[in-house]
């Protein structure tokens, strides 16, 4: 039996560009006009910063009567462990999804409000670092909280979840690549 030979891909097979934002030569996308492009960052700032109000009274406010039930978690994965013990399955939920869900906010945005933050890695380490920062502070300075390793491992998963689904395609859209001349 003879297999068909593969077919050469050519420009002629490439999917056309969505309707009302075309291309340049080389397949590039334009930029938005500039005032769009302000609007789309000063709504993503504006909700990024009541993101921030929301995840500090979220993680630093006193609990009191946790405190006793905190701990230190420095070993990755301990915790999470201990969420998969509980009988509870609604709890470890819980917790789990809403650590992962904390993140999604930061990792759609942050590309927005900082196009220079665009990249998988980039937004790895930049949340990362936020997240530890947030879980050192609620470590340190706030009572019935501890630091935990698993909540910025979570966290940081979730800003990437965030990115990979909405975040990179948004900050596309509001940052392309202007067109070479």
């Amino acid at each position: 039996m003879a297999r068909a030979a593969p077919r050469p891909r050519s420009l002629a097979h490439r999917r056309p560009a969505p309707p009302g934002r075309g291309t340049g030569e080389e397949g590039e996308r334009r930029p938005l006009p500039l005032p769009l492009r302000l609007l789309a960052m000063l709504c993503a700032f504006v909700v990024m910063v009541v993101f921030a109000v929301v995840l500090a009274r979220l993680t630093l406010q006193p609990s009191p009567a946790s405190e006793a039930l905190t701990h230190t978690n420095l070993h990755p994965g301990r915790s999470l462990r201990a969420y998969l013990d509980q009988p509870a399955l609604r709890d470890a939920v819980r917790q789990v999804g809403g650590n992962i869900l904390l993140g999604v906010p930061f990792g759609v945005l942050v590309p927005v409000v900082a196009p220079r933050t665009r990249g998988f890695l980039r937004v790895l380490l930049l949340t990362a670092v936020v997240m530890l920062l947030v879980e050192s502070a609620q470590g340190a300075l706030v009572t019935g909280r501890a630091f935990d390793v698993d909540d910025v491992i979570l966290n940081t998963s979730g800003a990437l979840i965030g990115y990979l689904l909405v975040g990179r395609r948004l900050s596309r859209a509001v940052h392309a690549r202007r067109p070479k001349e």
